[in-house]
């Protein structure tokens, strides 16, 4: 059983952390962060508002990629303004309250993204497994029920996690390891039990990985109906459609499976790698997701530079 100490001084507010050793660069680092931060709001706005104006791109496979570009927006606004207040005017400070909500929206908006992109490639596995059903294996009303049907999985899914932070006691210890909140950060400076913290984070842990586990099972079948396509050149060109998906799943997945692990496996991780890996985790899919799929989908690029 806990028996609280009387030396020990509860805590309500945490400090996150910049880039150690680096201080004295706070101020120029911001810069790129800041451009970064501003093309992935224009980048993501950008493509909502093509497909939303453009009729033509009223489909499955676009109304998939404006989910995308919500998720991204959302993990971009949880987190990043946190950050940038970090490296601009060197405000460590954040209540525990603020910090357990953001918490929650940021995992929440990476469980949604993990889900979107298991969607995509199922829509993808259609295309290519079925394409004279495709239109109506995949309706817009099932689209519909579909996002909703994940969106709402993605809530439940990390609901429980700030409610079972709230209850933990915080004392003497109070400095976080990264310039945004993370639940298993969080959960390491209780001085209380965390057992169901620690399980129920794993757990979640678990459902995304298992997302990413899926993905890759869709692309076994997808390159078994390639591989039985007699013309070379249609399979190079049902390959060339998954493409842009095959990016997004990288530029998602590579740096949450590396902090996840470093975070549970690693004896002896390095701080200021394990810093730069979830600031690029935060930074780089919201990036990179509009300017990949604006390259390598034609309809995206053309819509985009009519508009501009």
């Amino acid at each position: 059983m806990f028996l609280p100490n009387s030396s020990e001084v509860e805590v309500s507010t945490f400090l996150l952390i910049g880039i150690p050793g680096l201080e004295h660069m706070h101020g120029w680092i911001s810069i790129p962060i800041c451009l970064m931060y501003f093309m992935a709001i224009v980048g993501n706005c950008t493509i909502l508002c093509v497909i939303r104006t453009e009729p033509s791109l009223h489909e499955p496979m676009y109304y998939f990629l404006s989910m995308l570009a919500r998720s991204d927006l959302g993990l971009s606004c949880s987190s990043t303004p946190t950050m940038l207040s970090i490296f601009l005017f060197n405000t460590m400070g954040i209540s525990a309250d603020a910090c357990i909500a953001q918490e929650f929206f940021s995992h929440g908006f990476t469980d949604m993204e993990s889900s979107v992109l298991l969607i995509m490639s199922f829509d993808c596995f259609v295309a290519i497994r079925h394409p004279l059903r495709y239109s109506s294996i995949l309706t817009s009303p099932r689209v519909v029920q579909i996002g909703l049907v994940f969106a709402v999985e993605s809530i439940l899914l990390v609901l429980p996690l700030p409610f079972t932070l709230k209850r933990l006691r915080y004392c003497n210890k109070h400095l976080l390891s990264h310039s945004y909140c993370l639940h298993l950060d969080v959960m390491k400076l209780a001085c209380s039990d965390n057992r169901v913290n620690f399980y129920y984070g794993l757990f979640v842990a678990l459902c995304m990985m298992s997302d990413s586990v899926f993905i890759a099972v869709s692309y076994v079948f997808i390159l078994k109906t390639v591989l039985g396509i007699a013309s070379h050149g249609e399979q190079f060109k049902a390959l060339n459609t998954c493409v842009s998906h095959i990016c997004a799943v990288l530029i998602f997945y590579v740096p949450i499976i590396t902090l996840a692990t470093m975070h549970h496996f690693a004896k002896h991780k390095s701080p200021l790698a394990m810093i730069l890996i979830a600031d690029a985790f935060l930074l780089v899919p919201p990036l990179m997701n509009p300017i990949v799929y604006c390259i390598k989908t034609r309809q995206i690029r053309v819509k985009v530079l009519e508009k501009l």
